[in-house]
């Protein structure tokens, strides 16, 4: 039969959930008992776990009696700093860990306040921040480097130039002259190249060169083109002499004023 006298559902709560199974409806005068959810604990001074189904058919106020449980506090690893995301070390709260400049880390950078068997614990080791090194860089074909050293420190600096050429052309240095170490064994580009690099003497008919005359021209060498009078320049002024030995942008042209240039 049904009870037109009942309570529906007891309360849920976030941090407390019945002890044993519900029942399809209370009577008038029934209690029910709630215990802490797993990852928590009675608050103290301790308040009331148990609701009672009331004459008008509704639950008795109850409210949350637990509180997360805490994880151990974490102090700061050597060369780093944690920073607890929620503030606290209360079950469910995240702890972020980051390392000094010239360190890095080593082992997990986030870490959580988790179950862990009847009890909380963090769910990973605190990780530990080590010193950042740099093996030494490449060597280079027709090229060295200074300072030569077998570990760099964080920030350090090595200085690529190429070799004096033994034949009739220089070489050019073609990427960074200067590597940094940004981070373990990174450096903060490739090495350089050393080859030559050589471009065509350039020629634009009905024009002439305004700057950048020479006999030979080597990678990024510049040069600026003019057209003679009644001429109409086409493409780029200036243009440089790329790493793989042609110019760019490519050779201008110079047209009759008032014809099309193909």
């Amino acid at each position: 039969s049904l009870f037109l006298e009942a309570c529906g559902d007891p309360p849920r709560f976030k941090t407390m959930m019945l002890q044993g199974e519900p029942k399809p409806n209370y009577r008038p005068g029934e209690c029910v008992q709630y215990e802490c959810r797993l990852g928590f604990k009675p608050k103290l001074p301790a308040l009331p776990r148990s609701a009672v189904c009331q004459d008008n058919n509704t639950w008795s106020s109850l409210q949350d009696a637990c509180v997360g449980k805490s994880c151990p506090n974490l102090g700061d690893p050597a060369n780093g700093q944690v920073n607890f995301v929620n503030g606290s070390v209360l079950f469910g709260s995240q702890a972020h860990v980051s390392c000094n400049p010239g360190f890095y880390l080593i082992g997990a950078k986030v870490i959580y306040c988790e179950i862990s068997g009847d009890n909380v614990n963090w769910s990973d080791n605190l990780p530990i921040c080590e010193i950042i090194l740099c093996a030494t860089p490449g060597n280079i074909t027709n090229g060295r480097f200074t300072q030569y050293k077998e570990v760099y420190q964080y920030s350090e600096v090595v200085i690529y130039r190429c070799n004096p050429s033994h034949g009739p052309d220089e070489y050019s240095l073609i990427g960074e002259t200067t590597l940094i170490c940004v981070d373990h064994n990174r450096w903060s580009s490739d090495p350089p190249e050393c080859k030559v690099v050589k471009c065509d003497y350039p020629i634009v008919e009905n024009g002439a060169i305004v700057s950048g005359f020479r006999g030979k021209y080597y990678y990024n060498m510049q040069v600026v083109f003019q057209c003679h009078d009644g001429f109409h320049l086409h493409g780029s002024s200036t243009i440089v002499c790329g790493a793989n030995g042609t110019w760019e942008p490519k050779l201008p042209k110079c047209s009759a004023k008032g014809m099309k240039v193909s």
